[in-house]
C-alpha cells in the first residue's frame, strides 16, 4: 500500500506557513487599502484609527473638502452602528455558547456515565480508546474554539468593509479601476484572513488533542468536530439575526423612500439610510463570513473523521490524514496568485470591464487549484488506500481522490455560472423579469418566482453528478473532499463576494455625501457587478452545503451504527416527510421576522416624513439612530425562534425517535433545503437585477420601460422588496440549517446511539 511522499516533518511545516502566508497577504492588501486617506489634513478622524489623512486632488474640482468631511462622518456613523450590533449580538451568543457547551459536555459525558477508564474503540473493538468523559470535554472545547474563530471572522470581515467603504467612494473620483482594486483588494483581506485563520486554529487544535490522544485518533478527530458546530452554530445566528437588520432596514428604506416618497435610492434626507448601510456590513459582510467559515470547518471535520477510521487512521498517516488540510494550504497560494491578475496584472479601464474581471477570478482559481489538486494528491496520498465504507472497506487509488475533489471544484463552477446566468441582467431571464414589469407588480412576482424555481434545474443535476462520481470513487469521504474542493478557493470567492456590499456601500456614501452624479454612476457599475457575483457566491454556499451536510450525513450514520437507512420503515419515512418541512417552517419564520420589522421601520419612517419639517426639503436632518434601533431590536428578537428551530430538532427527534427517525430527518432537510435555499436566492437576485436593469436604461429595451419613477419602475422596486428577504436571510441561512442539523447529529451520535429513542422503549 505504501506511504505518501511528503514527510510528516513537511507537512507539519507546509501548512502552518500556508496560512501565515495567507494572513501576511490579508495584511498587505490591508496596508495598500489604508494609504487611500479619507479626510483632509488637519481634520481629526473619530474612526479609531488616528492617522494623519489627506484628500487626493479631485480631477473633476467639483467635490471639494466638505464633501470629503462628509464621507468621513458618514463612514463613521456606519462603522459605529455595526460595531455596536454586533457587540450586542456576540453577548446574546456569549449565553448560548456556554449554555450549549455545558449540554455537549452533559450529554457526551453520560455515555459512559462520566467513566474515566479507556474503553473498547467503536471501529476496532480488539484496540482501547480514551475515555467517553474525554471526548465530551475535547469536543466542548472544539466547539468554543469553532464558535469563536466564527466570531472573530464575522467581525473582522465587518470592520474591513467599514474601513474601505469611503475610500472606494474617493477612489472613484480617480476613475472606475481605482474603486474597484480598493473594494476588490478590501474583500482579499477578508477573504484570506478567514480562509487562514479557519487552517491556523484547525490545525493548531489538532496538534493539542493529539498530545493527549496520541494513537487514539478515532477519539481525536470524533472531538475536532465540535469546531465545525461551533462556527456553524454562530453562522446560524449571524446570517439570521444580519439577515433580518438588513433587510427590515432595506424594505423600509425601499417602500417609503423610492415608492412613497420618489426620492433616489441612499438618499440623506431617507431616515433608514444609515440603518440599511449598516445593515449590509453585518449581514451581507459578518453573517457571509461566518457562513462560510462553517461550511470550511465542517467539511474539514467530516473527511477528517471519515479518515481517521481508515487505512490512514489505522497506520497513523499524517500526512494523508491531512490530506483535507493541504488542499486548503493549496488553496490559500492558488487564491493568493489568483488576485494578483485581478489587482495588478490586468487593470480595469472601463465599466464593461469589471463583471468579466470578477468572473475571470473564478475561472483562473479554478483551473489553478485543478492543477494544485493534482499536485497535493500525488504527493500527499499512498497510491491505494482503503476507505471505510458502510461496515466494508473500499480500495482507493489517489488519482481517484483527485477526481473527487476536482469534481466538486467544476460543479462549483457550473453552479456558479447558472446562478450568474439566472440573476445577471445581461441575460435573457431577468431581462423578461424586467419587462414583465409593464403590467404592474404582480406579473413581476409571477415571473420572479418561475425563473427561480426553473433555476434549481442544472445546480440540482450538477450537485447530483458530483455526488454520484464522487461517492462511486471514493464512497462517503470522496463526497467530503468533494464539499472541501467546492471551498478550496474560499479565499477569493470570499474577496469577490465581499466586494458586493463594499462597493454598495461606496454608493450610498457618494449619495449622502452629495458628491457628483459620474462618481455615483462608477459606484453604482461597482454594485451592479457587485450583486451578480453575489449572487453567485451564495450559489457556491448552498452547492457546498449540499455535499457537507451529505458527508456529515454519512460521517453520522456509521457513527451511529447505523448498518443502513431503509426508507420503506416507518420510523425512517416520519423522519424524511418532517426533516423535508423544516426548511419552509424555518424560512416562515425569517420571512415574517423580516416582515414584521419592516413595519415598523416602515412606519418610522413615514412618521419622520409627516412630523419633521423641512425634512424633504433637506432644510432639516432625519433621526437615523431610531431607524438604527428598530433594526437591531427587531434582528436580536427575531433570531431566537428560528436559531432554536435548528439547534433543538436534531436533539428532540434524536433522544425521543432515536437515530434511525433522525436519519431520516436529516435526508429530508437536505433534499428538500437544496431546493428552497436555491430558489429563494435566484428570485430575490433576479428581482434586484430587473430593477437595476430598468434603473440603467442601458438599451432601448430598458429605456422604455424607466425613467426611475415610472410605473414599471415601481413594480420593479416592488419586486425588489419581496426578494430581499429572500435572497438575503432565507435562502443564505437554509444552506447553513441544512449543515448545522448535520453536524449537531455527528457531535451527539454517541449520546443518542446510546440513550436516544425513549418513545420507541417505552
Amino acid at each position: 500500500m505504501g506511504g505518501a511522499i511528503l514527510s510528516e516533518f513537511l507537512t507539519q511545516t507546509l501548512i502552518p506557513v500556508a496560512a501565515v502566508v495567507g494572513i501576511g497577504f490579508a495584511l498587505l492588501q490591508w496596508l495598500l487599502v489604508s494609504r487611500v486617506k479619507v479626510t483632509p489634513s488637519g481634520v481629526s478622524s473619530n474612526n479609531g484609527y488616528n492617522e494623519q489623512l489627506l484628500v487626493e486632488a479631485d480631477e473633476e474640482g467639483v467635490d471639494g473638502r466638505q464633501a470629503v468631511i462628509k464621507c468621513a462622518e458618514i463612514q463613521n456613523a456606519i462603522s459605529e452602528g455595526a460595531t455596536s450590533f454586533l457587540f450586542t449580538e456576540y453577548k446574546y451568543l456569549g449565553v448560548f455558547t456556554v449554555c450549549f457547551a455545558a449540554i455537549i459536555f452533559l450529554f457526551l459525558g453520560s455515555v459512559e456515565n462520566f467513566s474515566t477508564k479507556s474503553q473498547p474503540c467503536t471501529y476496532q473493538k480488539e484496540k482501547m480508546c480514551k475515555p467517553a468523559i474525554a471526548t465530551a470535554l475535547f469536543s466542548t472545547v472544539s466547539f468554543l474554539l469553532g464558535a469563536l474563530t466564527s466570531v472573530i471572522s464575522g467581525f473582522l470581515g465587518m470592520k474591513i468593509a467599514t474601513y474601505a467603504n469611503a475610500r472606494t467612494t474617493l477612489e472613484a473620483r480617480k476613475g472606475v479601476g481605482k474603486a474597484f482594486i480598493t473594494a476588490f483588494r478590501s474583500g482579499a483581506v477578508m477573504g484570506f484572513l478567514l480562509a487562514a485563520n479557519g487552517l491556523l486554529v484547525l490545525y493548531i487544535t489538532i496538534n493539542v488533542f493529539k498530545i493527549y490522544y496520541g494513537d487514539d485518533w478515532e477519539g481525536l478527530f470524533e472531538a475536532i468536530t465540535g469546531y465545525g458546530l461551533g462556527g456553524s452554530s454562530m453562522a446560524l445566528f449571524g446570517r439570521v439575526g444580519g439577515g433580518i437588520y438588513t433587510k427590515a432596514a432595506d424594505v423600509g428604506a425601499d417602500l417609503v423612500g423610492k415608492i412613497e416618497q420618489n426620492i433616489p435610492e441612499d438618499d440623506p434626507r431617507n431616515p433608514a439610510v444609515i440603518a440599511d448601510n449598516v445593515g449590509d456590513n453585518v449581514g451581507d459582510i459578518a453573517g457571509m463570513g461566518s457562513d462560510l467559515f462553517g461550511s470550511y470547518a465542517e467539511s474539514s471535520c467530516a473527511a477528517l473523521v471519515i479518515a481517521s477510521i481508515s487505512s490512514f487512521g489505522n497506520s497513523h498517516d499524517f500526512t494523508s490524514m491531512c490530506y483535507p488540510l493541504l488542499i486548503s494550504s493549496m488553496g490559500i497560494l492558488v487564491c493568493l496568485i489568483t488576485t494578483l491578475f485581478a489587482t495588478d496584472i490586468f487593470e480595469i479601464k472601463a465599466v464593461k470591464e469589471i463583471e468579466p474581471s470578477l468572473k475571470r477570478q473564478l475561472i483562473i482559481s479554478t483551473v489553478l487549484m485543478t492543477i494544485g489538486i493534482a499536485i497535493v494528491s500525488l504527493l500527499c496520498l499512498p497510491k491505494t488506500f482503503t476507505i471505510y465504507d458502510f461496515g466494508s472497506a473500499k480500495a482507493v487509488k489517489n488519482w481517484q481522490l483527485f477526481f473527487c475533489v476536482a469534481v466538486g471544484l467544476w460543479a462549483g463552477l457550473v453552479i456558479g455560472y447558472v446562478t450568474e446566468y439566472y440573476t445577471s441582467n445581461a441575460y435573457s431571464p431577468v431581462q423578461e423579469v424586467a419587462q414583465s414589469c409593464r403590467t404592474g407588480a404582480a406579473t413581476n412576482v409571477i415571473f420572479g418566482l418561475a425563473l427561480g424555481y426553473k433555476s434549481v434545474i442544472v445546480p440540482i443535476f450538477a450537485i447530483a453528478v458530483a455526488i454520484f462520481v464522487s461517492f462511486s470513487l471514493a464512497a462517503m469521504y470522496g463526497i467530503a473532499v468533494a464539499a472541501l474542493g467546492m471551498l478550496s478557493t474560499i479565499a477569493t470567492g470570499l474577496a469577490i463576494d465581499a466586494y458586493g456590499p463594499i462597493s454598495d456601500n461606496a454608493g450610498g456614501i457618494a449619495e449622502m455625501a452629495g458628491m457628483n452624479h459620474k462618481i455615483r454612476e462608477r459606484t453604482d457599475a461597482l454594485d451592479a457587478a457587485g450583486n451578480t457575483t453575489a449572487a453567485i457566491g451564495k450559489g457556491f454556499a448552498i452547492g457546498s452545503a449540499a455535499l457537507v451536510s451529505l458527508a456529515l450525513f454519512g460521517a453520522f450514520v456509521s457513527r451511529a451504527a447505523i448498518t443502513k437507512v431503509d426508507v420503506l420503515t416507518p420510523k425512517v419515512i416520519i423522519g424524511l416527510i418532517v426533516g423535508a418541512m423544516l426548511p419552509y417552517w424555518f424560512s416562515a419564520m425569517t420571512m415574517k421576522s423580516v416582515g414584521s420589522a419592516a413595519l415598523k421601520m416602515v412606519e418610522e419612517v413615514r412618521r419622520q416624513f409627516k412630523n419633521i419639517p423641512g425634512l424633504m426639503e433637506g432644510t432639516a436632518k432625519p433621526d437615523y439612530a431610531t431607524c438604527v434601533k428598530i433594526s437591531t431590536d427587531a434582528s436580536l428578537k427575531e433570531m431566537i425562534p428560528p436559531g432554536a428551530l435548528v439547534m433543538l430538532t436534531p436533539l428532540i427527534v434524536g433522544i425521543l425517535f432515536g437515530v434511525e427517525t433522525l436519519s431520516g430527518v436529516l435526508a429530508g432537510a437536505l433534499v428538500s433545503g437544496v431546493q428552497v435555499a436555491i430558489s429563494a436566492s435566484n428570485t430575490g437576485g433576479a428581482w434586484d437585477n430587473a430593477k437595476k436593469y430598468i434603473e440603467a436604461g442601458a438599451s432601448k429595451a430598458a429605456r422604455e420601460l424607466g425613467p426611475k419613477g415610472s410605473d414599471a419602475h415601481k413594480a420593479a422596486v416592488i419586486g425588489d422588496t419581496i426578494g430581499d428577504p429572500l435572497k438575503d436571510t432565507s435562502g443564505p441561512s437554509l444552506n447553513i440549517l441544512i449543515k448545522l442539523m448535520a453536524v449537531e447529529s455527528l457531535v451527539f451520535a454517541p449520546f443518542f446511539a446510546t440513550h436516544g429513542g425513549i418513545l420507541f422503549k417505552i
